[in-house]
């Protein structure tokens, strides 16, 4: 009896590696060919020899082929793992780039991966995205600027010429700019109004619209909830003093769920990033426990703080302030240093808040405190806050 537990540890992992090398094999084909499920206009497929042909519902586009959308034309293709593209208009969309790869010539496209599915990869020009279940909009304009929107989950945005990368959550946008040859840092946009674009509004519904709703919910309830709780000090966000500010988040942090801690640090930084640190720790310390170095370290909501959330915590707060991302870091191991292999591991990641940016004194022109998309045909027009 003691020795079948070794005999099948010696040849599990031999098992193992076909099965991954199998599953990999077809998690890598499913990007490798597309069925056209909607045709607005004029739409053509551009095959790898050939001439080109006006696509049709349904057909299958092959990798090697391109998609090309005309004037005031839009496109989707489905793909076999179920991540659907959606093209604006004077698009060019690359089908089998690479595994699990999406490469966008130029144009406007939407772009939904299913959750656990296996990620995506989308090359725009210099700029690559990683993706793994997330909805996004992304632009390349003539000029060579690329820009990029979550709907909802996340994503990596690397630019590979100077080694930097940037991660951006739902409700952010982040631009390359070719004359700046950086990635500025990511803004915030309003989700319902990335919503109005045909891109979204002229298709069916998407199977991640009811994530996107749940991020616009979020995010307005804690726009609200802030604003309530700071005004019982006599003051407003923007004139509270700092402990005011703190005492106010402290108020609704101790009784949020792990959705609402990250909703609640991004709204609060963004709306004081001076204080960015202070809300990172008061995110991290919400259920204030007994003695400081306790394992057992909890939120008021029940159930141990993740390294997911801490990580959630600090993305957020950095996101709000760049430069201070060391000064955010201290901040967090030093209220709680329970945390500290999350806090480390979360700031080793790829694209980590600590390596996210590297000239931070470089401030994009093209950078947007606020998008409102009028469709694919027209470039989206710029508002303040």
């Amino acid at each position: 009896m003691k020795i079948r537990p070794r005999y099948i540890l010696l040849v599990a992992p031999v098992a193992l590696a076909s099965v991954s090398w199998l599953v990999n094999e077809a998690v890598a084909a499913d990007f490798e060919q597309a069925r056209v499920t909607q045709v607005v206009q004029d739409v053509k497929v551009l095959p790898s020899s050939g001439t080109s042909r006006q696509a049709a519902v349904n057909e299958t586009v092959h990798k090697g082929s391109a998609v090309q959308t005309g004037v005031k034309s839009r496109s989707e293709l489905t793909f076999q793992d179920q991540s659907i593209t959606r093209l604006g208009e004077k698009t060019i969309f690359n089908v089998g780039g690479g595994a699990r790869t999406i490469e966008l010539g130029s144009g406007q496209f939407l772009l939904y991966v299913p959750k656990n599915s296996g990620g995506a990869k989308v090359k725009m020009g210099s700029v690559t995205a990683a993706i793994t279940g997330t909805t996004v909009l992304g632009n390349v304009q003539p000029n060579g600027i690329v820009e990029f929107t979550v709907l909802e989950g996340s994503a990596n945005v690397r630019l590979e010429s100077v080694g930097q990368c940037v991660r951006i959550h739902a409700g952010q946008k982040v631009t390359y700019d070719p004359i700046t040859g950086r990635l500025g840092d990511p803004v915030d946009v309003d989700i319902q109004k990335q919503l109005s674009t045909p891109l979204v509004s002229d298709f069916r519904q998407l199977p991640s619209s009811a994530l996107i709703n749940r991020e616009i919910e979020l995010r307005g309830r804690a726009n609200e909830d802030l604003a309530r709780a700071i005004s019982a000090s006599g003051a407003t966000i923007a004139t509270a003093t700092p402990e005011q500010f703190v005492a106010g988040l402290d108020s609704l942090l101790v009784r949020a769920n792990p959705q609402e801690v990250c909703a609640l640090v991004a709204r609060a930084a963004r709306a004081r990033p001076d204080l960015a640190s202070r809300i990172a720790a008061a995110a991290l310390t919400a259920s204030r426990p007994a003695h400081a170095h306790s394992r057992d370290f909890r939120q008021a909501a029940g159930g141990e703080l993740s390294c997911e959330l801490a990580d959630c915590i600090l993305e957020a707060a950095t996101a709000a302030n760049p430069p201070a991302a060391g000064e955010i870091r201290d901040a967090a191991l030093s209220a709680a240093p329970m945390l500290r292999d999350c806090i480390f591991a979360a700031i080793n990641e790829p694209c980590s808040f600590q390596n996210a940016f590297s000239h931070q004194t470089t401030v994009s022109p093209t950078n947007p405190h606020d998008v409102t998309p009028v469709s694919p045909e027209q470039p989206p027009s710029t508002t303040s806050p």
